[in-house]
């Protein structure tokens, strides 16, 4: 392209690009680059122009050329698909007549800060530095699938805009940072994709808002992040899908506010995280489903926890904060895989590493009683009666309760009525304690059950004696037996 094809405000930018300096338009004019569409030819600047400098712009001996360029409209379509330039490109404040088109194309470091854009067309794109979107808003996809940045990724504040799209309104699928993904107050209104994304940094999502009821609000399976993945006030409206994730450090979710109403509002399925921080915020809106995944430090509150969750197979090495068994039992009742018998072992080794035996035998109690629901009529029978005994080994006490009652009872009895002696002769002395022990232990002989013989009601009370303390020494050994295979 001539220099003498250019207009006054593109020859402005040529002679600006050879040595580095910045053109910038708002001066003592409009700088909202919203309004970008009435400025006139006196900021317009068409976008071959900018192709022509990037790929064989003047150069001055001794200087950097880049292309630095604000308030600005540009016209056209900015065609860098495939091209490779070494130049610096800062296009911000700026108004895009047409997408940018820079798919495949390598460019040393892209500022697009607070331009106006109607989507962007950028898969497999190569930033050698940084690229920066902070402000940005676009009226369609941003398609950047595939892109190799060696340094951070900046859409702080960012707004995208495409929720009747047939394709996602943020695709950062496949992407690789050097760095961070910053991306705070990020505003998108359609599917954001971070399908097997790699980020070497953190990702940060601090009071984004990812807009898409009824569908995918986040699609992030397969993401590996190398430190912490913030979502610390966020607001999703749809589903927020983790599945397969692997977060180095943190995923906060804490003061956020995660609903899909009518579906699953947090799926991270076979997911490896360091910590998992729901908190500080109001109830999930929809189903949580942390199935299969292996957490270190579970940090929930109760409050936090939605009408139904999915927890099989869910391991975690800690749990806090540390909250009462009764607190924390409602959740695993809510699982929608009904009796899920992983979840209560894995919160019962939970309070046994940090040495709270009684909370731990409290949810294998709530285990066994669960498990009873599950049960045909007589194994629910024989499981109350096991219960009401021993409390299925957990409740020892009551063992020695009803055995002592029992034996009042005969006692008081027996020694107001001595039952007659088979063998007068050879009959010991009648000792009430002893015969009512002789009734209710089954192995044990003192030698007065079988030298007297009661009758009538007496009898009737014997047989009760001898029945219930056979049922009592069963469970007990039952439930005994469970509770030392539990430790």
């Amino acid at each position: 392209m001539e220099i003498n094809d250019l207009t006054a405000a593109e020859e402005r930018v040529w002679r600006a690009f050879a040595t580095g300096a910045g053109v910038d338009f708002r001066e003592g004019a409009e700088g909202d680059a919203a309004q970008g569409d009435g400025w006139g030819p006196e900021r317009t600047v068409r976008a071959a122009v900018l192709r022509a400098l990037l790929l064989n712009g003047p150069q001055e001996q001794g200087e950097i050329a880049a292309l630095k360029l604000a308030g600005a409209r540009i016209t056209g379509v900015l065609d860098l698909r495939y091209a490779t330039t070494d130049h610096a490109v800062r296009l911000s404040h700026c108004f895009f007549d047409d997408v940018p088109q820079l798919y495949g194309c390598r460019i040393r470091q892209l500022n697009l800060s607070d331009s106006v854009l109607p989507g962007l067309t950028a898969a497999t794109l190569r930033v050698d530095g940084v690229l920066r979107m902070t402000g940005c808003r676009f009226h369609g996809p941003v398609r950047l699938g595939g892109a190799r940045i060696s340094g951070a990724l900046f859409m702080d504040r960012a707004q995208v805009t495409a929720p009747d799209a047939a394709e996602p309104a943020l695709q950062l699928n496949q992407v690789t940072t050097g760095d961070d993904l910053w991306a705070p107050e990020l505003r998108v209104y359609g599917e954001v994709r971070l399908t097997g994304a790699g980020i070497t940094g953190a990702v940060n999502l601090h009071e984004a808002e990812l807009y898409r009821p009824g569908g995918t609000a986040l699609s992030a399976e397969a993401l590996d992040v190398g430190a912490d993945l913030v979502l610390r006030k966020a607001r999703t409206r749809g589903l927020l899908e983790l599945q397969g994730a692997r977060v180095a450090g943190r995923l906060v979710l804490s003061r956020s506010r995660l609903s899909n109403p009518h579906g699953t509002a947090l799926h991270a399925t076979s997911c490896t995280i360091a910590e998992l921080w729901l908190r500080k915020g109001t109830p999930v809106e929809g189903a949580v489903n942390l199935r299969r995944s292996q957490i270190e430090v579970l940090y929930l509150e109760p409050e936090m926890v939605p009408g139904q969750v999915r927890l099989n197979s869910l391991t975690y090495t800690a749990l806090t904060p540390h909250e009462p068994a009764e607190r924390r039992l409602p959740m695993l009742e809510r699982d929608g895989d009904g009796y899920v018998p992983h979840a209560y072992e894995q919160l019962a080794a939970a309070y046994r590493r940090i040495g709270d035996d009684q909370a731990a035998r409290l949810v294998q109690l709530a285990k066994q009683r669960r498990h009873r629901t599950t049960l045909p009529w007589y194994g629910r029978l024989w499981g109350h009666l096991q219960d009401v005994a021993v409390g299925y080994g957990f409740r020892p006490l009551r063992a020695a309760v009803w055995l002592l009652s029992l034996l009042a009872v005969g006692s008081v009895t027996y020694a107001l009525h001595h039952p007659r002696p088979l063998k007068a002769a050879e009959t010991p002395h009648f000792n009430p304690v002893f015969y009512t022990l002789d009734l209710l232990l089954p192995v044990i002989s003192f030698g007065q059950e079988g030298a007297f013989a009661p009758d009538g009601w007496y009898q009737t009370l014997s047989y009760v004696l001898i029945i219930t303390g056979w049922i009592l020494a069963t469970t007990v050994v039952a439930g005994v037996t469970r509770s030392v295979s539990r430790q």
